[in-house]
């Protein structure tokens, strides 16, 4: 959820709307989900995209449709939301699933938890939260839980794809922007990685939240 933010005020800074920040991520998060594949290969459950993945369409055809009648400010004003809305949520997760018993998906819940990701992710590439409320009452194991996570999103931007394309929100100027920054993706992946083994996650975490915060606040009261 950080890169989203952080992109749209770097990208405002050069004169480039917020469309145009998140067609420029998406090449980039396609091509960082398949290098994430390859650490987590076949470790999901599977039986979660099944679930999901119809809500994920309409919720992505629904989320197109809107972004084309926002101007600049309320999409910058919707990320801003959107991710101060994610930490929240995060800080609060543990104790609001403390107490569940694990609960078997289905297509019900699944459809609407899709619906969501794929209006959230349309809007944000912020799909996390409503993918987390679908996994985490499953009680999978962090392995499991981490992979079937990565293979999500890599359907979910994949079926973004065509719709950002046909839309002109990944235009050919976006994508001489993303061949600059393409050799950094598995640079970063490496460094993930790296970080996982090495770095405390309780301090990882905080900062990765203290950052979104702060520039999901940044984003709301810029464009209020």
């Amino acid at each position: 959820m950080l890169t989203t933010p952080l992109c749209v005020v770097a990208f405002s800074m050069a004169g480039k709307s917020p469309q145009f920040a998140i067609g420029f991520l998406l090449p980039l998060l396609c091509a960082g989900d398949s290098f994430s594949l390859y650490h987590y290969w076949r470790q999901w459950r599977l039986e979660n995209l099944k679930y999901l993945l119809p809500g994920v369409g309409l919720g992505v055809i629904v989320g197109i449709q809107l972004m084309d009648r926002m101007e600049p400010r309320h999409f910058s004003l919707i990320i801003g939301v959107l991710a101060v809305s994610f930490v929240v949520f995060q800080l609060v997760k543990e104790k609001v699933f403390k107490n569940e018993t694990p609960f078997v998906p289905g297509y019900g819940t699944g459809t609407v938890a899709g619906i969501g990701a794929g209006l959230t992710s349309t809007f944000a590439h912020g799909a996390g939260p409503m993918i987390n409320i679908f996994m985490i009452p499953q009680r999978l194991s962090k392995e499991v839980f981490v992979s079937t996570r990565v293979l999500i999103f890599t359907w979910i931007n994949w079926i973004k794809t065509p719709f950002f394309v046909g839309w002109g929100l990944v235009t050919l100027e976006s994508l001489k922007w993303n061949a600059l920054y393409l050799p950094l993706v598995p640079v970063g992946v490496w460094l993930g990685v790296w970080l996982n083994k090495k770095i405390p996650e309780d301090k990882f975490r905080t900062l990765t939240y203290a950052l979104t915060m702060l520039a999901g606040l940044h984003l709301i009261l810029s464009n209020l």
